[in-house]
């Protein structure tokens, strides 16, 4: 097996994975540590060193609240469960999962971009090990970036400094990390021509983003957008998920309005700023720091992007779960209903009453409720699909055991990495031979652009046919594998409307 290899930046050895035939490399940097005066700066070149650097460990995580320190909160119980963790500023690091006998291999790479609104996350919780893609003949990379204000802090002075990289230092480690791939996969086996860059949640955004960057064309093959949030919904109207950007005047004002409440008033006094300071002020302002619309790596949000069909050429998927992010659904239904679908509440009435077969109000307002995030996904498919790209939809919504939770935000992460055995939920076999199969779709469509392929045992999975704008059908993994065969007429509804509200599209390519 591949245990040592080079980097240009000196060599590495990697540790035997629970798989004898995988090999893992834990803690490799990409970058320079943004710290000091690199803290606001694009990332720096890593520096070499000497010898064989033992990557047995991982990296500490990108500096954010600790992980696991309210041991109520939903996401403490499923994987944010250690809150003695090492968190640093130093947290430019990824790590490879590789299958490699020699560096001559030309296996398929997938690049990992771990979620948390891009403010908290890491990439190798533990839902996320790379072992099993690996063992499917994948190289899989997982990266760490900055985070938060560390990630997307603003300022006239940073713009001074550097015009050509003003600010999302979040995004341009991402960026860089894929760059590192592309020069150094090779001796790990992978192909620097055969990559897939994926994410969930806000490491979905992530990918969004980079798909649109003039920074980035070029830089991989595929891309996998899962449960981003609703970039492009326009209907029903919930404003609060059509932008996740920000001006740069707004970014501008959020950094003077940090640095007012750290009292400082340069940006050489806030890099001296210890870092615990910086996030508690960062979270007292209870407004995040997200992407900005800079001119240089953001020149527009890819909900302007994707519609006029300006995002990189490659090979797409999307996905979504059944019951993230509901829409909420309170006091009378009718009346939520009238006040949320305009001139369709009446239709989207008479379809909840349908579906509810009851008129009790327990069972409206369940009937009445929906995702954001499923349909918002589902029309970031149809949008795609309709300027001609080809692109994979999936909805995931199998039963979860352990609580009433439902398919909830991020539970499919379990299922794709085929990591269930970490998890504390009591799955069974039907959900394990789920995430066998779901792992297998990825790893496929990782290596050729289309999920579709044989099961371990030779048979040949269901067949997942890419997205069509005219009908919206997914394909389902649910507590059984299949492409839905109607749409739910709620969610047609929706589909429909909202491909009215969109700006015309160009010629399909």
């Amino acid at each position: 097996m591949l245990r040592i290899t080079k980097t240009e930046n000196g060599l590495v050895k990697g540790l035997m994975g629970t798989n004898a035939r995988i090999t893992v490399f834990k803690g490799i940097p990409y970058a320079a540590p943004p710290v000091g005066e690199n803290r606001w700066r694009p990332p720096q070149p890593a520096a070499d060193w000497e010898g064989i650097r033992e990557c047995y460990t991982f990296g500490p995580i990108c500096y954010q609240n600790t992980p696991g320190r309210d041991p109520n909160a939903f996401y403490s119980k499923e994987w944010h469960v250690d809150p003695d963790i090492d968190i640093s500023e130093d947290g430019l690091y990824l790590n490879i999962w590789t299958p490699a006998k020699t560096g001559d291999e030309r296996l398929p790479v997938m690049v990992w971009i771990h979620g948390g609104g891009m403010q908290e996350g890491y990439s190798y919780e533990m839902e996320f090990d790379g072992e099993e893609f690996a063992s499917r003949g994948v190289v899989l990379v997982s990266v760490g970036y900055r985070l938060n204000v560390f990630g997307f802090l603003t300022h006239p002075e940073i713009t001074a400094e550097n015009p050509e990289a003003p600010s999302n230092f979040a995004l341009m480690d991402q960026a860089a990390a894929i760059k590192w791939v592309k020069r150094n996969i090779a001796n790990f086996g992978g192909d620097p021509q055969n990559i897939t860059i994926f994410g969930q949640s806000g490491g979905g955004d992530a990918v969004q983003f980079l798909l649109v960057s003039p920074k980035t064309k070029g830089d991989f093959q595929r891309a996998i957008i899962q449960s981003a949030g609703s970039r492009m919904l326009r209907y029903p109207y919930y404003p609060a998920f059509l932008s996740h950007g920000d001006t740069m005047e707004t970014a501008y004002a959020l950094s003077a309005r940090l640095f007012e409440m750290c009292g400082v008033k340069t940006l050489e006094e806030a890099r001296r700023l210890d870092a615990a300071t910086l996030l508690e002020k960062y979270n007292q302002m209870k407004r995040p720091m997200v992407p900005v619309i800079d001119g240089k790596f953001i020149t527009e949000l890819p909900n302007d992007a994707f519609p006029a069909n300006r995002l990189h050429d490659v090979s797409l998927m999307v996905t979504a779960t059944s019951d993230e992010f509901m829409a909420g659904v309170t006091g009378n239904p009718k009346a939520w209903v009238e006040a949320h679908f305009g001139h369709r509440a009446e239709e989207y009435w008479k379809l909840v009453r349908e579906a509810a077969g009851s008129d009790d109000e327990e069972s409206l307002r369940k009937a009445a409720d929906f995702s954001t995030f499923n349909v918002g996904n589902r029309v970031t498919a149809q949008v795609l699909a309709k300027v001609g790209r080809k692109v994979y939809f999936s909805e995931f919504g199998p039963t979860i055991p352990g609580d009433s939770a439902g398919a909830f935000h991020s539970c499919d992460l379990w299922f794709e990495f085929n990591t269930l055995m970490r998890c504390w939920r009591p799955f069974d076999g039907h959900h394990f031979d789920l995430a066998r199969k779901m792992c297998n779709y990825f790893a496929n469509f990782a290596r050729t652009g289309d999920p579709n392929g044989k099961d371990k045992d030779g048979s040949d999975m269901p067949v997942w046919l890419p997205y069509a704008a005219e009908n919206g059908k997914a394909m389902q993994f649910f507590d059984t594998i299949q492409m839905e065969e109607e749409v739910d007429p709620r969610m047609a509804l929706m589909l429909d409307e909202n491909s009215k509200l969109m700006p015309p599209v160009p010629q399909a390519r």
